[in-house]
């Protein structure tokens, strides 16, 4: 009896290992299209995420391959949350203005706090020409996607921001030293 108690408790196991590893290598994979691409979690308040955005730009710029990029705002943060969701608006108007605008926060980071933040989004916005609506979210849709976003990163078992991998069809690998990125675009390019 306790042997077959032993076979449940390893089979349960290794088959919600399986359905794990099945999840990651479902979210850790290039949009339709791409055959690699570059899936980064990031927080809009994290200085390291800040330092990052333009090596990230670069890297698929240079590579023509496509940053699939996923919001995760960190608890310690006080106005990520909110930016990020402002950020799902943009990204509701075109998907180039949500990347413009995520920039433009890491460009003004040191100087937003939470009494500021939206005045920055309104600058953003007007210099756009596109509206700014008095209530970003009133029905909760932007922050649902915000915490969708932040779900995958759970079910990737995040531990930090940024993180950033390099995805094919077959595989993916975190980015651990930003200095081997292109090398690592390289490598799963082949």
């Amino acid at each position: 009896m306790k042997k077959h108690r032993l076979f449940l408790v390893v089979m349960t196991l290794a088959f919600s290992g399986l359905l794990y590893a099945q999840d990651l290598s479902s979210i850790l994979r290039p949009p339709k299209g791409a055959s690699v691409a570059l899936i980064v979690f990031e927080d809009l308040q994290c200085p390291d995420c800040r330092r990052a955005a333009p090596l990230v730009e670069q890297a698929g710029k240079t590579y023509k391959i496509p940053v699939v990029r996923y919001d995760y705002p960190l608890p310690m943060h006080n106005w990520s949350y909110q930016a990020a969701v402002i950020g799902h608006y943009f990204d509701g108007q075109s998907r180039q203005l949500g990347v413009d605008y995520r920039n433009y926060i890491f460009e003004h980071q040191l100087e937003i706090n939470p009494n500021n933040l939206r005045s920055f989004a309104e600058k953003f916005a007007a210099e756009r020409k596109v509206p700014l609506p008095f209530v970003i979210d009133p029905q909760g849709k932007f922050a649902a996607e915000v915490n969708a976003d932040r779900e995958v990163g759970r079910k990737v078992g995040l531990d930090h921001t940024p993180t950033i991998y390099v995805v094919n069809t077959k595989t993916y690998v975190e980015v651990k030293d930003r200095s081997q990125l292109y090398q690592l675009i390289e490598t799963m390019r082949r």
